[in-house]
């Protein structure tokens, strides 16, 4: 997990990978599906990676809290994800989780989870063999924490994506059903938190990453800002 952008620059010199990056709720997903469709590339949600992760844990009996016993266990799911933006998919020992890993248990137990370096050096070899396969299209759209810092700090296209917590707390609610936005708001700045002041990988803004505020935008006009940045490279 100590790659840099000088080390890893040849890592994928004929793929375009589109790095997004940001908070829980800043509609990284929306955007980067809706980006994959529009510019005919694949797509990876590398957040889904970890929540199967922690969806195998808990199913295991395993204490998500215990750095070391997770570290213990971390090779051992099959983690397979789909890479179409139409229906991404997501399976864990051929088990179809797309649903199980939305959960609240799962939800509360991923942060956890995803702190431990052991788990994260495991899916950063997955995100990468998937990025790098030898599929067409040639290009991939790609959204976690640490795409841009860590994953592909190559990548000729990066953004990182925030919006308003108020606004992020409204949206994931409704996505979720909730009805309870200020719990919701509490529990998104609580993910930051963890996420940002975690020792291996944390949230940051890639170096060269452009920084979108979409708490003002429509979700087609930041698909539509993505898609021109991505052409600006291809020109």
């Amino acid at each position: 997990m100590t790659s840099t952008a000088a080390d890893r620059s040849d890592l994928f010199p004929d793929r375009l990978v589109v790095a997004v990056d940001g908070t829980s709720g800043s509609g990284k997903s929306s955007t980067c599906r809706g980006v994959a469709t529009r510019l005919g590339l694949r797509y990876l949600d590398t957040g889904a990676m970890f929540r199967a992760m922690t969806w195998w844990m808990l199913e295991h009996g395993v204490d998500v809290h215990d750095p070391a016993a997770v570290a213990a266990r971390a090779d051992e799911p099959v983690i397979v994800s789909g890479t179409d933006p139409a229906g991404p998919t997501i399976t864990v020992d051929g088990t179809d989780v797309a649903a199980a890993i939305r959960t609240d248990e799962v939800t509360g137990s991923v942060s956890p989870v995803s702190t431990v370096p052991e788990v994260r050096a495991r899916l950063l070899r997955l995100q990468r063999d998937i990025i790098g396969a030898d599929v067409d299209p040639t290009g991939i759209v790609v959204e976690g924490r640490d795409i841009g810092s860590v994953v592909v700090p190559d990548a000729p296209v990066k953004l990182y994506l925030t919006a308003d917590a108020a606004a992020r707390a409204t949206r994931r609610a409704a996505e979720q059903g909730a009805a309870d936005v200020a719990a919701t708001e509490q529990l998104l700045l609580s993910r930051d938190a963890i996420d940002s002041g975690r020792a291996t990988a944390p949230l940051v803004m890639a170096d060269g990453a452009v920084h979108v505020d979409t708490t003002g935008y429509t979700l087609d006009e930041v698909i539509e800002l993505v898609v021109g940045m991505v052409d600006r490279v291809g020109t």
